[in-house]
């Protein structure tokens, strides 16, 4: 029998060399295979095709697919753990749709005609402005019925305003360019796309990261939790605006892409043992091999096709979810 403490290292190290290789297939998949060597030879000075395709397409490809998957496996995580809800995930709290609406009025309204990154900009509001939103209906109680029942409502308004856009619009390459770009993505974009996320991404980490203890001691019950010490209201801070700037950011620059925070918490939670500050780094990780495998295997299934990713993640994702269901509908009968 291998000790939990044990068996937890080896998951994190097994879960980092697959990350890794990932990566490096994803630098070097496309059209036709480019040597991902290709890049450190001529890192800073690309001079040749292969140089240039990988540097200024397939790199930021890869990277965004690393540390989207990551941050939306960690806020999974953090959120099922917090709320104490095993469905729980960024799109319960309103993110995911309030930065598509944020897009979505970009594209509607011609921001995005002055300048390109007028949309990930205008998708990053719409988060920050959900979030003091949700601050404010949930008020200082903190309920976690109250902050699920506020989510929900954000992500049915931020739908609804979203579908009236799409109605309204009188451009139909505005109307395509908006259905696409909620769709998700990672094609087409560039390291100024991953410079706008990154720091975002790993500002909203760093703030999950930090709920750790307090998971472990809420995973007891809120009243041992605050008579160890934990604070319920900065967790709470932590796990929202955590989420809120990570997530917000990932879907700014890649549309909504749905599942992954519940579909990898899921699976990794059964290895990692009965702490809940230990599913986190797992599933940061599991979350970045999610989607750099689901990246690359649009690459595989249609190459001629651009298939979205979050079409991708959704067929994965719902007979998932539906499974899940059936399985806690059977543990409570």
């Amino acid at each position: 029998m291998i000790p939990v403490d044990r068996r937890f290292y080896v998951l994190l190290a097994s879960l980092a060399v697959a990350t890794a290789l990932l990566f490096v297939l994803s630098l070097g998949l496309g059209q036709v295979w480019i040597d991902p060597r290709l890049l450190i030879a001529s890192w800073g000075s690309p001079d040749t095709a292969e140089a240039i395709i990988l540097a200024e397409i397939r790199l930021p490809r890869a990277l965004l697919a690393l540390f989207i998957g990551a941050i939306l496996g960690l806020s999974g995580a953090v959120l099922q753990g917090f709320l104490r809800n095993p469905l729980a995930e960024p799109g319960l709290l309103g993110i995911s749709a309030t930065a598509s609406l944020g897009a979505v009025l970009a594209i509607y309204g011609g921001l995005t005609a002055f300048h390109p990154y007028a949309l990930p900009l205008a998708a990053l509001t719409g988060v920050l402005l959900a979030v003091l939103l949700l601050q404010t209906l949930v008020g200082r109680s903190g309920d976690i019925l109250t902050i699920i029942l506020a989510g929900v409502a954000l992500s049915s308004l931020a739908a609804a305003l979203t579908s009236l856009a799409l109605n309204l619009s009188t451009n139909p390459f505005a109307a395509l360019e908006i259905v696409f770009w909620m769709l998700g993505s990672l094609a087409d974009r560039s390291m100024v796309h991953v410079g706008l996320a990154l720091p975002f991404i790993i500002v909203g980490g760093g703030l999950l990261f930090m709920t750790g203890r307090a998971l472990d001691a809420l995973s007891l019950g809120a009243d041992v939790a605050q008579s160890l010490g934990v604070s319920i209201t900065l967790t709470r801070l932590l796990a929202i605006f955590g989420t809120a700037i990570g997530v917000g950011a990932a879907t700014a620059v890649s549309g909504a892409i749905g599942f992954v925070g519940l579909i990898v918490s899921h699976l990794l939670r059964p290895l990692v043992g009965q702490k809940p500050s230990r599913l986190l780094p797992a599933s940061a990780l599991g979350g970045a091999v999610f989607l750099l495998a689901a990246d690359i295997l649009v690459r595989i299934i249609m190459p001629e096709r651009d298939l979205k990713l979050g079409v991708v993640t959704a067929v994965l994702g719902a007979p998932f979810f539906l499974w899940l269901l059936l399985s806690l509908r059977r543990r409570s009968a």
